[in-house]
């Protein structure tokens, strides 16, 4: 095996000699695991601002594989801002998988950063990126195997802050014991300041952990666990309300907001790895925020408000990235990447830019596709491209569900956006539901396989060889949306609705049902709306063994459900159990921006079938995202998306204006 030097920018002779690395330790055993390019960096883009303690230094780390994290975009744009920084250095770091973490174990190998190997424990700051609820159990995993305190209360002064932001940490009370700090929404800002207080602290020379924890919740956005305290109803369990135990402390976080995307250009070196990982393409990011108000959706309600992306800035990320990465695909991301309002015509640009460069076919995917915003325009720029499949999400397989959970697409706008698909080259469409949504009936999830035979017998008029995958997830209520009061349909529920469906599409040639485990669904409801209790269920689990639950052969429900009766909670209190207004939320201490009250409005007009427009072309509901920001949805061009128009209703089945109390309802 070939010595490699992962502290250099290209693969070469090992001949350099770090000032502390677990290389000379990890390099000989890497011929023993599956994949050891998963450890030992030297992508394109790596920055590698060799260890220096004078420096703040922060080991960004993604709790899943290489392969998974790598693509991540939050990551990437964080560890570019943080070494750009005079007095800052960023590092990566990812879970190992089993057969390297054994290693690891039997050696004394700690987790370690991929750019220079150095020990997780040396950086100021470990700094998790969390996406996904069952990920929880990798992020104890990968502090043990830092070799820190498990729970932020036994840390002393010398051991690294643990961090943790991205999504699902928005209700951070799961893992709270086990983190030091939290940021709210978006890090540009967050984290920089946050190094600010670390160098000022350092400069003290004389000041304790708990008075750097104290400096770093006054940061805006930043929730430090350590700092409140949750009460209980001593009869029904239920949680109270969770408090500051010291003044000068926020009694409510709120999220932080970048209000300007265009002064964000990041990552402009997106990493290019050497081995397969997922989504290996270029990715730019084109906005923020989503305006569409699916009652499902946490993604689109902790995110706003919308923010775009100058459509001249797009053009020039994609053309500067394909140039230095060489990659020959291009994904345009967002929340629902045809409602950025210059769609057609950035596309079009990014084509005939890829077609100056004389640098080959260039395919441009547009994940999140709403089908209400996707015609023959868009099709007709794309397939220029090359071909693979595509994706819609028209979530619910009836109307009535459909306007229950505020997703207004009707049947015919989904069939005319496989129409122009298919009819413009496609061979393959995949649709995305969800089931055991509120109030859903069998006729209800019936109607997903309805859809699906339709879309293919559409695909059969351009291609006979036109297949539909229909993929179903159960649903999971999240917290900071109109749902969160709502409780999930048990494991045994939704198997039976998947069985449904598996009968309802086993002749149906072209037709291909693919779906979540229900029982992992259960484990994610249980770690998405959990309090600080659920924490000590998670340890159990990973101390029996559950490691990557994301992963469907590592996962067993037996963990979780076992880990529940040793603590003595029942398995339906955070799951099944249905929520009221009076019940204090785990999150309640939290702001995403949202109104308490606006979301249990919604909730209310959910369960009365009523479906509200998107609000970035009415007037406004007077949800509080924008409020207090100095900011308004920032759009690259003023005119609505599919014909609409500011100050009306957008009518999403005709895609023409209509009154807004005709679509609003009761309000």
């Amino acid at each position: 095996m070939v010595n490699f030097d992962p502290h250099c920018s290209a693969l070469q002779p090992l001949d350099c000699n770090p000032v502390t690395s677990v290389w000379p330790l990890l390099e000989p055993r890497l011929a023993h695991v599956q994949k050891p390019a998963r450890y030992i960096g030297c992508e394109d883009g790596a920055k590698a601002k060799a260890p220096d303690p004078a420096l703040v230094s922060w080991l960004f780390t993604y709790p899943d594989t290489y392969e998974i994290g790598l693509p991540n975009q939050g990551l990437q744009i964080l560890y570019e801002i943080i070494n750009e920084r005079p007095d800052g250095r960023a590092d990566r770091s990812y879970a190992p998988w089993h057969d390297l973490e054994a290693i690891m174990r039997a050696d004394g190998i700690p987790l370690f950063s991929v750019e220079h190997h150095t020990p997780a424990s040396e950086f100021d700051v470990i700094a998790f990126g969390v996406s996904a609820e069952l990920t929880y159990t990798n992020v104890v995993n990968c502090i043990d195997l830092a070799g820190i305190p498990l729970r932020a209360a036994d840390r002393t002064l010398e051991h690294s802050l643990v961090v943790a932001g991205g999504h699902c940490m928005f209700n951070p009370e799961p893992l709270a014991p086990f983190l030091d700090a939290v940021v709210l929404g978006d890090g540009e800002e967050a984290v920089g300041e946050m190094t600010d207080v670390i160098v000022a602290h350092r400069a003290s020379e004389s000041g304790s952990r708990h008075d750097l924890l104290m400096a770093l919740a006054q940061v805006e956005g930043v929730y430090v666990p350590a700092l409140y305290e949750p009460s209980y109803d001593s009869v029904t369990g239920h949680l109270i309300a969770t408090t500051p135990l010291f003044d000068g402390v926020p009694a409510q976080i709120e999220k932080r907001t970048i209000a300007d995307l265009g002064e964000w250009p990041y990552p402009k070196e997106q990493l290019v790895p050497l081995t397969e990982v997922v989504h290996d393409r270029l990715n730019v990011e084109v906005f923020r925020g989503c305006t569409r108000g699916c009652r499902f959706c946490q993604a689109g309600m902790i995110t706003r408000p919308v923010r775009e992306r100058p459509a001249d800035q797009v053009r020039t990320m994609v053309k500067k990235g394909v140039e230095r990465t060489g990659y020959d695909e291009v994904s345009l991301t967002s929340l629902s990447t045809a409602d950025f309002s210059d769609i057609q015509d950035t596309v079009s640009g990014i084509m005939d830019d890829s077609d100056e460069a004389g640098c080959g076919p260039l395919s441009v995917s547009l994940p999140s596709l709403r089908v209400d915003a996707f015609g023959v325009g868009i099709s007709a720029q794309l397939q220029r491209a090359k071909r693979g499949g595509l994706t819609f999400a028209p979530e619910a397989g009836t109307w009535r569900m459909r306007q229950i959970i505020n997703k207004l697409i009707r049947e015919e706008d989904l069939y005319e956006a496989v129409d122009a698909a298919f009819s413009q080259g496609w061979q393959r469409v995949k649709l995305y539901f969800l089931i055991g949504l509120p109030s859903e009936t069998d006729e209800d999830t019936l109607g997903i396989a309805e859809l699906a035979k339709n879309c293919v017998e559409i695909g059969k008029k351009y291609n006979k060889r036109a297949s539909v995958t229909a993929s179903v997830g159960g649903f999971v209520p999240k917290p900071f949306t109109p749902f969160q009061w709502f409780g999930q349909n048990t494991a045994e529920e939704l198997q039976r609705k998947v069985n449904l469906l598996r009968d309802a599409t086993r002749r149906s040639k072209g037709v291909q049902l693919k779906w979540h485990d229900p029982e992992a669904t259960f484990a994610e409801g249980l770690a998405s709306r959990g309090d600080r209790r659920i924490a000590d269920v998670i340890e159990t689990v990973w101390r029996n063994g559950g490691t990557f639950q994301e992963w469907s052969e590592c996962f067993e429900l037996d963990r979780w459900t076992n880990a529940l009766a040793e603590h003595e909670i029942g398995e339906e209190f955070f799951t099944y159990r249905h929520r009221n207004l009076d019940e204090g939320l785990p999150w309640d201490h939290l702001s995403a921006g949202l109104h308490k009250d606006f979301l249990w409005d919604d909730w209310q007009d959910s369960l009365a079938e009523v479906g509200l427009p998107d609000c970035r072309w009415t007037p406004c509901y007077d949800c509080g995202a924008c409020t207090g920001y100095g900011i308004e949805h920032v759009v690259a061009s003023a005119t609505p998306p599919a014909g609409g128009s500011q100050g009306t209703g957008q009518d999403l089945e005709t895609g023409g204006a209509v009154p807004v109390t005709l679509l609003t309802g009761p309000r």
